[in-house]
């Protein structure tokens, strides 16, 4: 047998060169890159592996781990799961600050490689820089906090157990079920441990990514269950987007008519304009959608995983006798509710319930389509309300800020977000263009996600227009991975908005009684609490100082020129605007269902007293669908 002698951090590199992934006949690489920041874990191992095949492995400086991590993540969902990124740190804080950006990739099933530094295999020196030690067990380190966030984990202290884990890794990197984040944890002195690989290891492997088809029983069942129905609404949610189902979704909705709402990381799935597009649902969803789905007698749950918030499906759906039908490559997830599941890939299982239902000629009747496609059309007036800008003279609401992005971009263009605000307005107010043109993280709703994973998404489309659109919450937690789109030249465009504070949970925080407590971004007053004015912080020159090229707006006129001279940009650059203080509304449509948010029990405090009275009316509505 021919062996090749390496280190382990250089045939784990030359390795992952070798791996690609394959789907409907295109194939692709699946680790198309490896970003880092190294210290005395790494640098020595991953590092040099790095320079050693910088000609293979394109390398990427990072400024946060977590944020590295979010990069990946960027890449990997504009890049439909089928390619990712790796990434290497140092042990100690290096590598738990991977922990946030693990559990974003695993909750939203999106493919991410880690790869963190670790202690001695062969003690050494122990403990060593940065070692926890843990005085009932040798052998852990803090890389074990990844284990509850990764959908695989194994630590390497021997080189040939390099083999089976790299080869396991790429397996649940590449399954559509499992696929999260996947850590490999390397002893720093087993990284740079040489090692007799047989060249067989190098090879180039190509997985196969499946798209399985329904079970024949399940497939009937669900046609009998949807030509029985009524008021059929489906809900398309992320697998939709990761199977490519787009096409196939829209083929159904026509086929049968059956209105379609949208989760956040489902919204996309049919242009704003289709028909049967009705909007989001759940608490940040349309009037349309939630008032469909408060009537529909079967809800078809098309690769969602039915969180409640973005579904508000404890509440939301409560027609007497309502019942579930759920397309999901996950049997987990297509189990959830008590509901007929159908596990399949979306793709294939949609287009074998179309062909079905055309050859049954079945559709929803003619009065059913009347109806909420005149609803529809109130709830797009009401879009155009928000967005309209009677002056041009004034500082502008955040939906007009929306409003006025909406009217620059084309289906081109990408929208990202994760937290704060903006994701409720935009579920509710934009109207998507494109299959991937709304990019919300919300499975884990991250502060910080947006720019790091602006310069992933920009990577992965480069021809494309991508905006991070940041509140100023959101900017302060993770604003340094601007100083990467500068140096390595991605343009990407950032809408900041600026309002003093965390208002999403500012105006959470009003309706549950804790009456804006600790969420503006003010001075304190003298009793303590922070009601004085606002902060005289500026973000923009912030923005600048890391070497982005800002436009400031103070006008809603300033704001569309603005936006203009940042769309046509080939360089970072960052749009500025101030909107209302964190402790106004923000002039969207209010929340069309409820958010099951607890609320004290017992409390002196009038606004306290109120809330729980009206948390008790809501909470009398619960159901567990059985």
């Amino acid at each position: 047998m021919t062996t090749t002698r390496l280190t382990v951090a250089q045939a784990l590199v030359r390795f992952l060169t070798a791996q690609y992934t394959e789907r409907d006949g295109v194939r692709q690489r699946l680790i198309s890159a490896t970003w880092g920041i190294f210290g005395h874990g790494n640098v020595a191992g991953l590092g040099q592996a790095l320079v050693e095949y910088a000609d293979d492995m394109p390398y990427h400086q990072g400024r946060n781990e977590q944020s590295m991590v979010h990069a990946a993540i960027g890449y990997a969902r504009q890049s439909n799961r089928l390619s990712t990124h790796a990434v290497t740190t140092s042990i100690g804080p290096g590598a738990t600050n991977l922990v946030t950006g693990a559990a974003l990739a695993t909750i939203n099933h999106l493919p991410v490689l880690l790869l963190p530094g670790d202690i001695f295999a062969t003690r050494p020196a122990d403990p060593v820089l940065q070692q926890l030690e843990v005085p009932y067990a040798g052998d852990i380190s803090v890389n074990d906090c990844l284990r509850p966030v990764s959908r695989y984990f194994d630590r390497v202290t021997r080189p040939e157990a390099l083999i089976p884990a790299a080869l396991q890794a790429m397996r649940v990197l590449t399954d559509p079920v499992e696929t999260g984040a996947v850590t490999l944890a390397l002893p720093q002195d087993v990284q740079a441990e040489a090692y007799d690989w047989p060249e067989e290891f190098f090879a180039e492997r190509t997985w196969v990514v499946r798209r399985p088809g329904a079970d024949p029983t399940e497939l009937a069942e669900a046609i009998t269950a949807i030509r029985g129905a009524r008021r059929p609404l489906v809900v398309a949610g992320g697998g939709v987007h990761h199977s490519r189902a787009e096409e196939a979704l829209a083929e159904f909705a026509e086929v049968t008519r059956i209105p379609v709402a949208a989760t956040q990381a489902g919204k996309g799935s049919l242009r704003w304009d289709h028909p049967q597009d009705v909007g989001g649902i759940g608490h940040t969803g349309t009037a349309t959608a939630n008032e469909l789905a408060r009537q529909a007698d079967l809800v078809i749950g098309v690769g969602t995983r039915w969180t409640d918030f973005t579904t508000a499906s404890g509440t939301l759906f409560e027609a007497p006798g309502v019942r579930f039908l759920n397309l999901n490559i996950a049997p987990f997830d297509g189990h959830k509710l008590a509901g007929r599941p159908l596990v399949a890939d979306a793709r294939s299982g949609l287009s074998e319930l179309t062909e079905a239902l055309q050859m049954h000629g079945h559709t929803v009747t003619d009065g059913y389509v009347t109806e909420y496609t005149e609803d529809k059309q109130r709830w797009e007036h009401r879009v155009d309300a928000c967005y309209e800008a009677d002056e041009i003279d004034v500082r502008p609401t955040q939906p007009q800020v929306l409003g006025a992005l909406d009217a620059l971009v084309d289906e081109s263009d990408i929208v990202i977000n994760a937290a704060g605000s903006l994701p409720g307005d935009l579920h509710k107010l934009w109207r998507a263009r494109s299959r991937d043109q709304y990019h919300l993280e919300y499975g884990y709703s991250c502060m910080g996600y947006e720019i790091p994973a602006a310069i992933g998404v920009k990577m992965a489309a480069p021809e494309r227009n991508v905006w991070a659109l940041v509140g100023d919450g959101t900017y302060l937690m993770m604003p340094t991975e601007i100083v990467t789109a500068v140096q390595e030249g991605v343009a990407i465009k950032m809408l900041l908005i600026q309002n003093h504070g965390y208002a999403s949970i500012g105006g959470l925080s009003e309706t549950v009684g804790g009456e804006r407590f600790g969420t503006a971004y003010r001075y304190q007053s003298d009793d303590g609490t922070y009601t004085g004015a606002p902060l005289p912080v500026d973000l923009a020159a912030n923005a600048a100082s890391l070497g982005m090229r800002v436009l400031r707006a103070k006008t809603v006129g300033d704001l569309r020129e603005a936006l203009a001279q940042a769309r046509a940009a080939d360089t970072p650059t960052c749009v500025y605007v101030e909107t209302e203080t964190a402790d106004t509304v923000s002039g969207a449509p209010p929340a069309q269902a409820w958010w099951d948010v607890p609320v004290a029990e017992t409390a002196t405090r009038p606004s306290a007293v109120k809330a729980r009275e009206l948390y008790d009316r809501h909470v009398s509505t619960r159901r567990r669908h059985l």
